[in-house]
């Protein structure tokens, strides 16, 4: 399959997107709100859950399905209020040492000028500088679109994990074909240049694991899914000095 046909598949409005995965693997999730400085950002819901017998913080990038969820989702393109819901449940998670996950899928961080006044780009960077220094397990799954610093802010993580038509890249196709190309009618000939799917990252060690969508939002596949986010989890912490290992991981790109 080419590269753009798996970014095709990856955009579909009819893909489980991060509610999905939240209501099906997990149990007791209690969604928090809002950064303590400013207000919600709805692209991403965040909140507390159990999986299995383990207390657990989930964050995922949330694009909607509907033209109407999507609008309140802003289409997956969260702002700088995203982001510091997101480390704020994560340095929460750190203080009663529960294991964090993230729900990747989204086409960058919101680029609007008022994201970039309220700070869209510290956000981001303080994600990566805290997450780097989480001290409890991160497991990120990309679920759909990984899409810049906007996918990045929420999968500095001890195991990266792509869904087998899900992608991954610095820019979209589009925008790389409109710089490269000088026109964006050849995004799927920039796509093909940018390495972006999940074999591309396995080969390049920017993802460890490949999840098949054979049966993806079936019951079994959730139920596969719950059980390797749950063995690896327990994996991680019997590591020696795992935040050595994350910090390593990312140094060797």
């Amino acid at each position: 399959m080419k590269a753009y046909d798996r970014v095709k598949i990856a955009r579909s409005s009819s893909r489980p997107t991060a509610l999905s995965y939240i209501n099906n693997i997990f149990t007791s999730f209690i969604e928090f709100h809002g950064d303590r400085r400013a207000k919600d950002d709805e692209a991403i819901v965040a909140g507390i859950a159990m999986l299995g017998d383990m207390s657990v913080t989930v964050i995922g990038i949330e694009k909607g399905r509907t033209a109407a969820e999507r609008t309140m989702r802003n289409f997956g393109s969260a702002s700088p209020e995203g982001y510091r819901k997101a480390l704020r449940l994560m340095k929460q998670a750190e203080k009663f040492n529960r294991p964090v996950i993230t729900l990747v899928d989204t086409a960058g961080a919101f680029c609007g000028v008022e994201a970039e006044e309220r700070g869209e780009g510290e956000a981001i960077a303080t994600n990566l500088v805290e997450m780097m220094d989480l001290n409890v397990p991160i497991i990120s799954i990309l679920i759909g679109e990984g899409g810049s610093g906007g996918a990045l802010g929420l999968a500095v993580a001890d195991r990266v994990w792509m869904l087998e038509n899900s992608v991954y890249s610095v820019i979209s196709p589009e925008g790389c074909a409109s710089i490269l190309f000088k026109d964006s009618k050849k995004a799927a000939e920039a796509a093909e240049c940018l390495k972006i799917t999940a074999e591309d990252a396995l080969s390049f060690g920017f993802t460890e694991k490949v999840i098949s969508e054979d049966e993806i939002g079936t019951e079994s596949f959730y139920r596969q899914l719950k059980e390797d986010i749950y063995n690896e989890i327990k994996t991680i912490r019997a590591e020696k000095d795992y935040k050595e290992a994350r910090f390593k991981r990312f140094r060797a790109f």
